[in-house]
Order: structure tokens, then C-alpha cells, then sequence
């Protein structure tokens, strides 16, 4: 039911949650939870809290691999539960900031002078985090480095970063980023840039700085190669949760954003969620409303709108950080639930030109989250028409977007923040976090695990050992054209015919070691190159 305007005001009245500490606003008064909601929920919110504050203390709150959580601790070092690791993080703070000073005063340099670009090596979290800051902090005529990304390994995307640094590589900064040092993708953007550097006469060690768990392949790579230097990565700090570590910290350091700024947000952050009083607590809000209006089962896609352009890449940020902590197949006791929350979004108003016409007028199987950024620009703005700026359309956009969508029954949460600094930054990603962490105790969940994305990358390592298989039986017949079928059946796998087909299309298109002897598509036959 669609209420008055009065009615509406007296809802926002009694539902908006001003945090003055931290610059932000939640309105969840278009949100239709009934009076009693919150009453009903007190229990369970309040047990949500405890866990979270037993995994700041240091519990093992990844019972699946026995580690502690604690990216909490990154911005503030002294609740971490023994001096060592408090330590650990404040000796890698300062080393961040004595490398990266370093480097901008060119005592640390490539082969053909100071840095001026530096190219991030990583997937996932290890790059959407460092992507979303660099994007939404940085400038080009105020940043220190040019920040570049491999995130994925598609050669042809290596391929246009590379055409982009022809001539740039010898003041190019190298960071890969991995924990295990054995994320195939990030091994493969290493192999890649490392070939790269060489082609251009530089050695590859001279201008690559690790990140990585202390003992891992990378690790020893860096150090047996004699790489710049190396910055940790913990076990206690997953990707999606590792932004405010050294792997977005160093990135954007030496970008020359403001981390102490977003540090401070996050700290700031965290300590305005642990409040008990669930009312003033946003990050609880956020948590509850995400469970009212997915009935605790993730019946509806969650919808990011940030009405800024530096805030574009929020949504994919958001994406890892809820999807691949919430979407789970089995909760605390084993039970299949298949939980989970669907995030995808845009900007706007870009956004109404793309799929809000669906939002208003189509299936109703979302809700949305509104971020308002109250500030334009820095500067005054000139009017574009009289008696309003491009900023006035913008927020005129986002008032009139989200009404349309209450009028036709679509309900929304909206974040309101001052700006878009660093601190703002930081304040954002430590909320969604511990959002995060209260919203799967609520559905009863292990947040800090990801079997499926490990069950991933076991697929594939499957599919490249019938690959080599494959290559390696047609080199060994070279006389002798398979049919997809025939190839399977010969490789001992009959039912790995479709796998086969596809390995092989894939491989005769590019000209590795197969060929097509006849035919293309399904009646194609495959031969040794």
C-alpha cells in the first residue's frame, strides 16, 4: 500500500537515521516493515551483534578453515587480540607509507626513471577493491601514479592495457597481488607482464613488488628473483574484506589518494555499527531491512544506484563482497538453504536510460539502495538553465526516480553522504561489511568462506588436464582426424564429448596444436596442427 505524502513524511520522520559522526543518513521509510518488525527482531539482531563482537575479539569465526576474521583490526590495530598482530599491521602501515614516499621522491625507481604509472596485478577482490578506490578518489591531474589493472585473464584485456604503457613499462610499478601466490589468474597477468617487460629490455624483478602470505609461491618467487620489495597478506583477511589492507592500501598510496582518510572513515564506522541500540545502529538497519524484504531467503535482487560517477564501480565492489559471502549452499549445521542476495547496478541517471523502466513497470523482484551525494563539485557550478546547475539535475533525477519507484509499489533504501572523499570511501566499505557479517548470522550462514568459487577453480584445473590430454593424443596420431566423440572415447572420458568439442573449437581457433580437418560446428573434425 502506497502511503500519503503525510503519512510518507511522518514514516521518514520516525525512520531516518542521522549519524553525524560518520556524515551519514539512512532512510528506510520506503521500506514497508510493519510496526511490529523491529520488536520481532530485537532477538535475533542482538544475537547477530554478540557473534560479531566474539569475531572482533579474535573467535574463530571461520569454522571450515579455522581462522579468525579480523579486517575489522586493519584500521584499528589496537583490537586485535595479541600485540604481535597489532604490531603487524602498524609495522605494514608504516612500511606502505616509507615505500611509497620512496617512490615519489624517485629514490625508488624503474629503469627509465621515476615511476609514473603502476600496474595491479590481481582478481577479485585483489582488483575490484583497488578499482573502485582509484576510481572513485583519484584525479588525473593530482594523481602521483597512473593506477592500471590486469583483473582477469583475457589476453586481449592484457593486450589493450599493454598498448597503453608501449614506451611506459621501464616507469611502471608492477604489484601482484595474491595470497597463495597460486590464483591462476594472477599468476597468468604475472607470466604475461613479466614477458612484457622483457620484449621491452627490462627485467621484470627491477620494477614488481609482491603482495602475498609470507611462504607462498609468490613469495618466494619475489624473493628468489629479487623483486623491490614484498607486503603481507594474512590469513585472518579474506579478499572481498582486504581493501583497507596492503592490497588497496599500497595501490592507492601510491596513486597519492588520502588512505589515513579512509582508514578513519572505516574506523569511524565500525565504531558507530557495534551500537547496541539497533535504532541508531545503521549497519543492524541495513541488515534487518535486507532480510524483511528478501524474507530471509534472498527473494529479491539487490539494486546499488549511486548517483555519482566516482561511485560507479560501488555496485561490482558490492557484488563480491555480498555475493560470494552470502551465497551459500549450506548454513552453520549443514543444512541445505541456498542462501544468497543478487547485486547488480549502474549509476544514475545513466541508470534511467538503461533499466529503470524495468525497475518501475517490470517484474518486482528487487529492491533498491539509493546513494544521495550531497556535494557536486569542488568549486561552484554554472547554471545550465535558469536557477539550476547539472548538479540540480542530477539530484532532481535521483529525487524523481526514487518517488517513481515508491509510487508503483518498489521499495528502497537511500544512503545519504556529504561527499565523496576518502573518508566518506572508507565509512561506505567498512558498513557494508559488517552489514555483511550481521546479515548471515541472521540467516545463520558462514559469511568468510567461499567453497563454491574453490569448487571453480577445481573445474578448471579439470579442464585443462583433459586439454593437455587432448593435445597431447592428436600430436600422437597426427594422421588421424577425431570427431569430438571419437577424441573423448580415446582419452578413456566418453562422456567428456561436449567438454572435448568445446576445448578443441577453442584451441583450433586459435591455432595451438589443433586444427579443423573438416567441417566446422558440430559435424567438425579435429586433427594435430
Amino acid at each position: 500500500m502506497i502511503a500519503t505524502p503525510a503519512i510518507l513524511w511522518s514514516r521518514f520522520q520516525r525512520h531516518y537515521l542521522d549519524c553525524p559522526a560518520i556524515g551519514l543518513g539512512l532512510d528506510i521509510s520506503r521500506v514497508p516493515f510493519p510496526d511490529d518488525f523491529h520488536s520481532k527482531m530485537e532477538r535475533p539482531i542482538q544475537k547477530a551483534l554478540s557473534a560479531m563482537a566474539e569475531l572482533e575479539r579474535g573467535a574463530i569465526a571461520n569454522p571450515d578453515e579455522q581462522r579468525m576474521v579480523g579486517h575489522y583490526w586493519l584500521r584499528n590495530p589496537a583490537l586485535a587480540p595479541t600485540p604481535a598482530l597489532s604490531q603487524a599491521i602498524e609495522s605494514t602501515l608504516e612500511a606502505i607509507q616509507t615505500f611509497t614516499a620512496q617512490v615519489h621522491r624517485g629514490e625508488l625507481s624503474g629503469t627509465s626513471g621515476p615511476f609514473q604509472n603502476v600496474l595491479v596485478i590481481g582478481i577479485g577482490g585483489s582488483a575490484l577493491g583497488p578499482q573502485f578506490v582509484a576510481k572513485a578518489l583519484g584525479h588525473s591531474r593530482s594523481d602521483k601514479l597512473t593506477p592500471y589493472f590486469f583483473d582477469n585473464t583475457d589476453p586481449d584485456g592484457m593486450d589493450q592495457v599493454l598498448a597503453t604503457l608501449a614506451g611506459k613499462l621501464g616507469q611502471t610499478l608492477a604489484l601482484v597481488i595474491s595470497k597463495s601466490g597460486g590464483t591462476p589468474e594472477t599468476r597468468n597477468g604475472m607470466v604475461e607482464a613479466r614477458a612484457a617487460y622483457e620484449r621491452a629490455g627490462l627485467r621484470f624483478a627491477a620494477h614488481a613488488v609482491a603482495i602475498t602470505g609470507e611462504g607462498s609461491a609468490l613469495h618466494k618467487t619475489a624473493i628468489a628473483d629479487g623483486w623491490i620489495q614484498t607486503f603481507p597478506m594474512w590469513d585472518w583477511v579474506g579478499g572481498r574484506t582486504s581493501e583497507l589492507s596492503a592490497v588497496g592500501l599500497l595501490p592507492a598510496a601510491l596513486q597519492g589518494l588520502d588512505i589515513q582518510g579512509l582508514l578513519a572513515g572505516a574506523k569511524a564506522c565500525d565504531e558507530a555499527t557495534r551500537n547496541p541500540v539497533v535504532r541508531d545502529n545503521p549497519a543492524a538497519q541495513l541488515a534487518l531491512m535486507w532480510y524483511f524484504l528478501g524474507e530471509g531467503r534472498g527473494t529479491k535482487d539487490m539494486v546499488v544506484l549511486p548517483y555519482k560517477d566516482r561511485f560507479e564501480l560501488f555496485s561490482k565492489y558490492l557484488q563480491q563482497l555480498v555475493m560470494e559471502s552470502l551465497g551459500k549452499e549450506l548454513d552453520l549445521d549443514g543444512k541445505v538453504v541456498h542462501q544468497g542476495l543478487a547485486v547488480y547496478g549502474n549509476k544514475g541517471s545513466t541508470d534511467q536510460h538503461a533499466y529503470v523502466q524495468q525497475l518501475r513497470d517490470g517484474v518486482a523482484n528487487f529492491f533498491a539502495v539509493f546513494i544521495e551525494v550531497l556535494k557536486d563539485r569542488d568549486g561552484a557550478s554554472l547554471e545550465v538553465e535558469s536557477g539550476a546547475t547539472s548538479g540540480d539535475f542530477l539530484s532532481g533525477f535521483f529525487l524523481g526516480t526514487r518517488s517513481a519507484l515508491y509510487e508503483s509499489g518498489r521499495a528502497s533504501l537511500t544512503l545519504t553522504v556529504p561527499d565523496a572523499s576518502a573518508f566518506t570511501v572508507g565509512m561506505l566499505i567498512a558498513l557494508f561489511e559488517r552489514a555483511v557479517g550481521l546479515y548471515a548470522s541472521l540467516i545463520h550462514i558462514n559469511a568468510y568462506h567461499q567453497p563454491g568459487v574453490e569448487a571453480g577453480k577445481k573445474a578448471a584445473a579439470s579442464v585443462l588436464g583433459l586439454q593437455r590430454q587432448a593435445v597431447a593424443h592428436l600430436a600422437a596420431h597426427p594422421e588421424r582426424a577425431y570427431s569430438a566423440d571419437a577424441l573423448a572415447t580415446a582419452l578413456g572420458q566418453p562422456d567428456a564429448a561436449e567438454m572435448v568439442f568445446k576445448i578443441c573449437t577453442h584451441l583450433a581457433a586459435n591455432h595451438r596444436g589443433v586444427k579443423n580437418a573438416s567441417d566446422t560446428g558440430l559435424k567438425a573434425t579435429f586433427q594435430a596442427l
